[in-house]
């Protein structure tokens, strides 16, 4: 049985977090850990709701001590825990809100007592141990969950820091919009933080000065982890930005213009991650400089006609993958959108994600996206939809821009207006948020 440390700073008193009130020790963490654990009630899972990242990576430090099962849905509707509920009926709600929302027997986030005396055992953890479910977002259905062992997800962002040259270097202070029960949040804001010796900031800033103040508030060099929504706030709200050493992005490909733009606003490299619920962090590429994603050390892709397969490095199985990828060589790859994405009307074929690219580079359009909706099943062709936010725009208007650009076929009938788009905490935007739009918008008119 091969076994890895929680987390592997070397010293008792180095610095794992910041919090308001200053730095935490790694002795520190490790005693509330021990001070959670012993308050934890019966059961396997818990729901780790905690919205201040450091005392989320408390409640999942403790979880994995116990021998506990961490549930994570990145947006936790009232839909997805009744799911989870289904799935672990002996789940309870770890939260620092109050009150909290969710129908499961809940334990409140407790004051701490401080202690930095004494020695420290940094725990040991089989490697085998199944520590997290990671449940998908959802934006193409139902999110299905999928279990995490710690040796796997120890080697993901192992292999993660050593890519972003964060090993072996003076301590950075890794500052996330991204919400650590999202995969993406979970792996680069708080298990690379204990696995590469960094510390990692406990807010969870959402609004552009949010963000500014939660960058000012640690030392540097910081890294922003962030997704292409929240980074295009940013630099929309023309705020004065505190020095940035690197950003990093994932959840949905940048457009080469955005990267552009954060690298020259921020004064930093901006990396890409690629990777998936299923497989974890996979490739990245520093996107102002090409469009070719780069895999991680020992992870291959195998093709098998349309079908492509990752395997190797912390992946445990092999998994077919979700998007639509073109190898270059065996170790670089290009990315042309999801395969759910395809669509095929009266015989000719497009991506939606393509359609939302050429939506969203229409100067007025603050955001778009497209929507398939379900085959009726009858003869009538089925047709695209769109939602967007455009102040000061009309339908004509845009339909004749993006009549320039795809056929007709694809224009979208009909086209809704909104303020905003109904996007999670990550950004995505759940199918069954458009739908309910549209189907909103569809009874208004036929009432």
């Amino acid at each position: 049985m091969s076994s890895l440390p929680l987390v592997s700073h070397a010293a008792p008193d180095s610095i794992i977090a910041w919090r308001a009130d200053g730095g935490v020790t790694l002795r520190q963490f490790l005693a509330e850990v021990r001070q959670l654990v012993a308050l934890f009630p019966a059961g396997g899972h818990l729901l780790n709701m905690c919205s201040d990242r450091y005392r989320f990576s408390v409640g999942l430090a403790a979880a994995i001590v116990a021998g506990k099962v961490s549930l994570l849905p990145s947006t936790p509707t009232q839909e997805v825990v009744r799911q989870i509920k289904a799935f672990a009926p002996d789940v309870f709600c770890l939260t620092d809100s109050d009150p909290c929302p969710v129908d499961l027997p809940q334990l409140r986030y407790p004051a701490m007592a401080i202690s930095q005396a004494g020695a420290i055992a940094i725990p040991q953890i089989d490697s085998k141990q199944r520590i997290a479910v990671v449940f998908t977002s959802g934006s193409a259905g139902t999110p299905q969950p999928h279990p995490k062992t710690w040796g796997a997800l120890v080697s993901c962002v192992q292999a993660e820091a050593l890519r972003l040259g964060l090993l072996h270097n003076a301590p950075w202070t890794i500052i996330g919009t991204v919400p650590p029960q999202h995969m993406f949040g979970f792996e680069s804001t708080v298990l690379m933080a204990w696995h590469s010796g960094n510390a990692l900031s406990h807010a969870q800033p959402f609004y552009p000065a949010d963000i500014c103040q939660a960058l000012a508030a640690v030392p540097m060099p910081r890294m922003l982890v962030s997704s292409p929504v929240h980074l295009r706030a940013l630099l929309d709200a023309r705020l004065p930005l505190p020095e940035i050493a690197r950003v990093l992005s994932a959840t949905a490909p940048l457009s080469a213009q955005l990267a552009q733009e954060v690298e020259t606003r921020c004064h930093a490299p901006l990396m890409e991650i690629y990777g998936s619920t299923e497989t974890g962090q996979i490739a990245s590429r520093r996107s102002t400089q090409t469009a070719e994603w780069q895999l991680f050390p020992g992870i291959r892709l195998i093709v098998e006609g349309d079908c492509v397969r990752a395997c190797g490095g912390h992946i445990e199985s092999s998994i077919t993958m979700n998007d639509i990828i073109e190898p270059v060589t065996e170790e670089h790859f290009l990315l042309h959108g999801r395969v759910a994405d395809l669509v095929n009307i009266a015989g000719k074929r497009h991506s939606l994600a393509s359609l939302n690219h050429l939506l969203n580079s229409i100067p007025g359009v603050v955001d778009g996206a497209f929507y398939m909706p379900d085959e009726t099943g009858d003869a009538h062709i089925t047709r695209l939809a769109a939602c967007v936010v455009a102040p000061g725009m009309d339908a004509p208007h845009l339909l004749a821009a993006l009549r320039q650009h795809i056929d007709p076929v694809f224009l979208p009938r009909p086209l809704l207006f909104v303020d905003a788009l109904p996007r999670n905490r990550t950004g995505k935007l759940p199918r069954a948020a458009l739908q309910a739009l549209f189907q909103t918008r569809s009874a208004r008119k036929s009432a």
